[in-house]
């Protein structure tokens, strides 16, 4: 039953967004608890990105952690590309080490620029839902327009962290260039 639930929102989320209106916050987050799931599906990493076999496929989380336990609950037991899913959260950028999908809170806006910079070079999504989150160099937006979650992608950050998103994932998005 879980998993069909998880189809059934995954393909809404695909087909447009969810209608996020009269939903506390909470719900909101839950949502986008199965986005990040769903971008883990969606991207390509290099060999180098997992030091093992046995490495998981690691969503963190970094800065005031917005999705209490829906994020854990979402991806417990899953596994993609036969690498089983952790959920790590992570107060300040120096704390990450491996991490593949890493979800930027709007706690840290004030220093976003700096929190890109350092993770450049890395092979790390960078998602958040800041309102300029992909202009100021964040891979995958999380916007919150007419009470629907839709998603602004930056394809040069992908690009620049040697990601590859799917096409099905790229077609469901605007697709943003920083105006730097």
């Amino acid at each position: 039953m879980a998993l069909l639930v998880r189809v059934v929102v995954s393909c809404a989320l695909v087909l447009g967004g969810l209608d996020v209106s009269a939903q506390a916050p909470s719900r909101e987050y839950q949502i986008k608890a199965v986005f990040l799931f769903n971008f883990a599906q969606f991207v390509e990493w290099p060999p180098r990105a997992f030091p093992s076999g046995e490495t998981p496929l690691v969503i963190g989380v970094l800065g005031e952690d917005p999705f209490g336990s829906y994020l854990d609950e979402t991806v417990r037991g899953e596994r993609v590309n036969n690498r089983p899913l952790e959920v790590q959260r992570y107060r300040r950028v120096e704390e990450i080490t491996t991490c593949h999908v890493l979800f930027v809170s709007r706690s840290e806006a004030g220093h976003l620029d700096q929190t890109l910079a350092s993770l450049k070079d890395r092979n790390i999504l960078t998602v958040g839902d800041a309102d300029d989150f992909v202009r100021r160099g964040g891979a995958i937006q999380l916007a919150n327009a007419q009470n629907r979650v839709r998603l602004l992608i930056n394809p040069d950050a992908a690009k620049a962290a040697n990601l590859t998103i799917s096409s099905k994932l790229l077609r469901a998005a605007e697709l943003v260039t920083p105006s730097r």
